[in-house]
């Protein structure tokens, strides 16, 4: 692949974004190596943007670096996983808190009806994980808070890499279809308390999915990496 035409943030930019797409898709393991001749010889380019990619990635949550290893996908332990997942819920409830205080944005709204739509035929894990994270981040722009997005969006590419867990197990999907059908029409009948409480019991059971199916990969495993 050339670089022609890209300069070099916007090349890093496309290089991290590649990785990335490997990360989500599960082309890239968790403590797999980044070589980065390996990409440098893609994209017909010196290593120095590829460096920079890794550095944008090691930011975002999806690599690190370790001595005499280099830069290798992120293994995330269970209790970091837990404590990501909960602070999603911290960030969506202070977001249904002040939309309480604001106000429904109905174009907001109108745009989550669309993304329901889209869920409700969506067979693909991956596809689907990432509609899900689009409807939820609804929640974060109808509450008119920049600091709780800013937040939010930092929580991004891992949280898409942890929901993966939870909606490859059967059944997730057709249920969070379900739950995002009754969060739309609570937000139209302005039912914000009770979609409040229907957004923290969807979420907690994201929450108890995963465990479960962790100590599945554990009990099967015992050498299972969590990430």
């Amino acid at each position: 692949m050339s670089p022609q035409n890209l300069n070099h943030n916007a090349l890093s930019n496309h290089i991290a974004e590649h990785i990335t797409e490997q990360i989500l898709t599960g082309e890239l393991q968790p403590g797999d190596k980044i070589v980065e001749n390996t990409y440098a010889t893609e994209y017909g380019t010196s290593r120095a943007p590829v460096r920079e990619a890794i550095y944008l990635l090691t930011i975002e949550g999806l690599v690190e670096r370790i001595p005499r290893r280099g830069a290798v996908v992120k293994e995330h332990t269970e209790n970091e996983i837990y404590d990501l997942l909960e602070i999603r819920i911290m960030l969506e409830s202070l977001a249904m808190k002040r939309i309480k205080e604001n106000g429904i944005d109905e174009e907001v709204l109108k745009k989550m009806g669309t993304l329901y739509q889209e869920m409700s035929g969506e067979k693909d894990i991956k596809r689907y994980t990432q509609l899900n994270h689009t409807f939820h981040l609804c929640f974060i722009e109808m509450s008119k808070s920049e600091t709780i997005k800013k937040m939010y969006n930092r929580l991004e590419l891992p949280l898409l890499r942890v929901q993966n867990i939870s909606f490859a197990t059967e059944g997730n999907i057709v249920k969070s279809v379900r739950e995002h059908f009754a969060l739309v029409n609570l937000l139209k009948e302005g039912k914000i308390e009770k979609a409040t409480t229907v957004l923290q019991q969807h979420n907690q059971d994201v929450i108890t999915s995963i465990q479960k199916r962790l100590f599945e990969q554990q009990s099967q495993d015992p050498q299972y990496d969590v990430y």
